[in-house]
This record gives C-alpha cells, structure tokens and sequence, in this order.
C-alpha cells in the first residue's frame, strides 16, 4: 500500500510538472532530440534512427517514449566539399500515466557544418528545427487528491479536468542549436554542442490559462580515441535543465572490432552511464555492416528506488547509415552515436 501510494504522488508530481520534455538515457543515440546542429552531421548519405524507451514500468507505465527519425545531406555536390548541409524529419509519441497523456511531436530541422580547415578535421555547425506537438488527455483515468477520503476513493472532485471527454491540445515550438566538433586523426574524434529548445516558449495549458513551456537548454559533448589495436574509448556527457529541473549524465563505453571487414565489419560495445543523484545505467552494443543496435537499463539508486523497484527503464536504440557510393569521396570524421 506504502508503494502504491507513494507511485500515486510520483505520478500527480510528475503531472504537475509536465513541461518538462522527455529524454533518453541513450541521448547520444536519438541526435534529433539532442540538438538541431547534429542534422545531417555523419559520415554518409542517409541516416535513419529509433528509439525505445520504457520508464518506471512498476509505476503505472509512467513515461513510454518512441521516436523514429530520418536525416540526409543535402546539395553534396554543390558546397564545399568540407562541408555538410543537412535536413531532418523526426516523429515521436511520449505517453503518461499508463495513458492518462500522450503526446505525438513532428519536427523538421535543418543544418549547415562549415569546415574550418582545409582537410576537414574541425566544422562549426548552426542548425534550427521546428515541432509540431499534439497532446490528449484523457481525464477519465486521473485521480485527484480530494478523491480520497477516509472511505477511499469517492469519484468526486472539484478539479475542473474532471469530465470523461478527451481534451486535445496543439501548439508549435522552435528550437536552435550550434555544434564544434573537431578531430586530429581520421582515428579520433571531440565535440561539444549547445541547444535550445522551446525558444518561442508555446503555451502549453489544457486550461488555456496561459502556462507557457519554458526553454529547455541543454550542453553536450563527447570523444572518442584508440586505446590498442583494435580497441577505442568512447566517452560523452549531457547536461540539460528545464522549468528549474537538471539532469547531467556522463559516461563510456569500450569498443571491440571483431570482425574487421570493409565492407560488413562488426563492433562490440560494452560500458555504462551515470545519471547524477539517480540512475547507474549499463549498456551494451554491436555495429554490424551498417547497421547499430544499443540496449540499456537504468537501476535506480535514489529514493524513488523504492517505488520503482530499482526498474529505471530500459530503453533500445537503432541506427542505420547508408554509405557514399562514390568510394572515393573523402571520409569527414563525425561525432558518432555515443
């Protein structure tokens, strides 16, 4: 009972402060939702990415976030050839409450990377994207605090959201980003990128009482190198805020080569994340041909451990890259999924 009341709180806390947009423990696997500026910036001519996750599954199916995206160069035979314009198209649904909201998000980006350098080791990138947001709720499946009595629950409450009908809400949101990445080898890789979104600051109240989504500003970055033959490290770190709420995750992986093939070659990945004052999140990967699989699993270790079980979410990635054509085309080092 002590669990069930206590997901009850989390849920109507998690209600109330339902301007905060939904995130990915895998951040550096869903580029579109991490910053404009990554739009069209990977070595190839299409990229096309989804995402899965499930978080605390024991508290009513609190948050079950999906995207599929798709991005792709644009106009390669007319800039510079250090240079990459890229667009990007994103979809993603996001449902609370075991269903009591959901949420369907359409985004278009685009994004220019300037080479800085005459063999393209280092680009400064600028990119915009603008969302189109649909959210339901269905009021019918909330339970208010002055629904509890001492003989349980009444079904009574005086909140205006209590009729059974559906309430529907749209609005659009802009959002900017800028991204440096820069390499000293076609071995290695660093990158650093600043992004937000919500720049127009949309209202995003069913009671139309003006509620306005506040900035979500996010700094990422990240890097990888060799460490041994065939062996590189991966790092990366996240630090986002929204309506007075932070979140930083910094973490890596090790990667494998274990089949070194031009054409098909396989990689194995193992390493893990830390969200701070939360979650430790292993996760595991392999790169076959052109295709990347990644699946983690948060484990909570805050108070809400409790509640959840220590389930955080599990949560899957996959990206696909078609490959230049053109095997001559010079390869541009580019920050990768981690």
């Amino acid at each position: 009972m002590r669990q069930t009341i206590f997901g009850l709180f989390v849920f109507m806390l998690s209600y109330h402060v339902g301007a905060q947009d939904p995130n990915f423990s895998q951040f550096f696997a869903s580029p579109l939702t991490l910053n404009p500026a990554l739009t069209g910036k990977f070595d190839g001519m299409v990229r096309v990415a989804g995402n899965y996750r499930n978080q605390w599954p024991t508290i009513f199916n609190a948050f079950r976030t999906g995207t599929v995206s798709a991005d792709f160069q644009l106009l390669s035979r007319q800039i510079p050839l250090n240079d990459q314009f890229g667009m990007g198209f994103m979809g993603m649904y996001d449902e609370n409450g075991n269903g009591v909201m959901k949420n369907s998000y359409y985004t278009a980006s685009l994004a220019y990377h300037k080479g800085l350098d005459e063999i393209g080791y280092h680009h400064l990138g600028v990119g915009l994207s603008g969302t189109f947001a649909q959210r339901n709720l269905n009021p019918a499946k909330l339970i208010f605090e002055d629904q509890l009595t001492s003989l349980g629950f009444t079904g009574n409450t005086a909140e205006l959201l209590s009729g059974n009908q559906n309430i529907n809400l749209n609005y659009f949101s802009l959002n900017a980003g800028i991204l440096y990445s820069g390499s000293i080898t076609d071995d290695d890789q660093f990158y650093a990128g600043v992004s937000v979104y919500h720049v127009n600051r949309p209202e995003k109240s069913f009671q139309g009482n003006g509620f306005q989504s506040k900035e979500r500003f996010t700094v990422h970055g990240g890097g990888y190198f060799p460490v041994g033959a065939g062996t590189t490290l991966y790092l990366s770190g996240n630090w986002q805020m929204q309506n007075g709420a932070t979140e930083v995750i910094a973490g890596g992986t090790l990667g494998k080569t274990v089949k070194q093939d031009q054409e098909q070659p396989v990689n194995v990945y193992a390493g893990g994340w830390f969200r701070l004052g939360d979650a430790v999140i292993p996760y595991v990967g392999m790169d076959v041909s052109s295709f990347r699989f990644g699946l983690s699993y948060d484990v909570n270790i805050s108070g809400l451990a409790q509640a959840s079980r220590r389930q955080g979410g599990m949560e899957l990635s996959l990206i696909y890259v078609q490959r230049y054509a053109d095997k001559k085309r010079r390869y541009l080092p580019c920050p990768t999924n981690f």
